[in-house]
């Protein structure tokens, strides 16, 4: 079974197939959004991936007479820098990619945010297509925020690039490691904090089925939560509004990623962390308790983190934050669940709220 979702974006609107065994075809779709045969194409990819999947996608579209040449980058968040940008545009380079090329960026949200940036920025943009190979990746490759990190701040160099299509074979996601596979379903939580107190009832009930990799269970929260991300970005693309719920949890989430250096936390355990901790603000603002002990029972049974390390500095997550997109003149613009499945923009959350929400976070450890 394949689902199908459109992200309407009027003549920039595209597809997301989300099934199993969708790569056995990927020629197919290419061919079928006109990807040009006559420019080369560049697979960006990283080194996990590559030892699973890039063989035999690279196969099947030089046996449908596409021109490929490959870039590989290391796994893991270090690799969304503006050394190894300069790198893969070198490649860009080299093989000889024009305006009509086009970038594939097979992998997770690391290696979208990153081909999808190099294409919004190679000779003033060119096309790409999002192959997600993580869970994670079905809230990064739908939305076309594109970006690298500063050792300052997390995705502050960036752009909005929209992809032709998304093609996401679920059963890429066979060979993540537990760990990731929490992470990712983190944000699939988060959709339905956001947006659906329904299928977060779902998504607890089913926690077993969605760790295990259940495909029944899998394919349909990824839809659902695909579907959530699509319905956001159509209505507000550039984040003018409404699109700023999808950072649910980041706000403190980025800071703690910043602070670890990307690499202790992975990304969707920092956002669970600061979804418990915009649940904690949420009841400091006047909100029902059970928002609060909903979500961190939910996070709980998918056996993501609830709390901040005891050795991360307080101080420096909040000089992170400072660097934060969401941060002017003290003040914060954070996104608050007022009860499971909505939330809403508040403008004007004081920082020392936030601190004193941190340190109880840690406190709590």
């Amino acid at each position: 079974m394949i689902r199908e979702l459109t992200v309407d974006l009027g003549d920039r609107s595209y597809p997301i197939y989300i099934g199993q065994g969708l790569l056995q075809d990927i020629a197919v779709y290419l061919t079928k959004h006109g990807i040009s045969k006559a420019s080369p194409l560049l697979v960006v990819t990283d080194s996990h991936v590559a030892k699973h999947h890039l063989a035999a996608v690279q196969q099947r579209l030089e046996q449908d007479g596409f021109r490929t040449a490959v870039h590989t980058v290391a796994s893991g968040e270090k690799s969304k820098s503006l050394r190894v940008l300069e790198d893969v545009v070198t490649t860009c380079l080299q093989a000889a990619l024009d305006r009509k090329s086009t970038i594939i960026a097979l992998g997770g949200g690391v290696v979208g945010d990153l081909a999808g940036f190099v294409a919004a920025s190679y000779m003033r943009g060119i096309r790409f297509v999002q192959i997600p190979t993580t869970i994670l990746a079905h809230d990064s490759s739908v939305g076309g925020k594109v970006a690298v990190n500063h050792p300052l701040a997390k995705n502050i160099i960036g752009a909005f690039h929209q992809p032709e299509l998304v093609l996401y074979d679920t059963t890429t996601l066979g060979t993540l490691p537990d760990r990731d596979v929490r992470s990712g379903l983190s944000e699939m939580i988060k959709h339905g904090l956001i947006w659906d107190a329904e299928f977060t009832a779902w998504c607890e009930d089913n926690a077993d089925r969605l760790v295990g990799l259940d495909p029944e269970a899998l394919q349909y929260g990824l839809y659902k939560g695909c579907s959530v991300k699509a319905e956001v970005v159509s209505q507000d693309e550039r984040e003018n509004d409404l699109r700023a719920i999808l950072n649910l949890g980041h706000t403190i989430g980025h800071a703690l990623e910043a602070v670890a250096g990307y690499n202790e936390l992975l990304h969707g355990e920092a956002i669970s962390i600061g979804m418990v901790g915009a649940a904690m603000l949420s009841v400091r603002l006047g909100n029902p308790e059970s928002v609060y002990t909903t979500t961190e029972r939910i996070f709980r049974k998918f056996g993501l983190p609830t709390r901040i390390p005891a050795h991360f500095d307080t101080d420096a997550i909040m000089r992170a934050m400072m660097h934060d997109k969401k941060f002017n003149e003290g003040k914060m613009v954070y996104i608050v669940p007022t009860e499971i499945g909505k939330v809403e923009i508040n403008k004007n959350v004081s920082a020392d709220l936030v601190r004193d929400i941190v340190d109880r976070l840690k406190q709590e450890a």
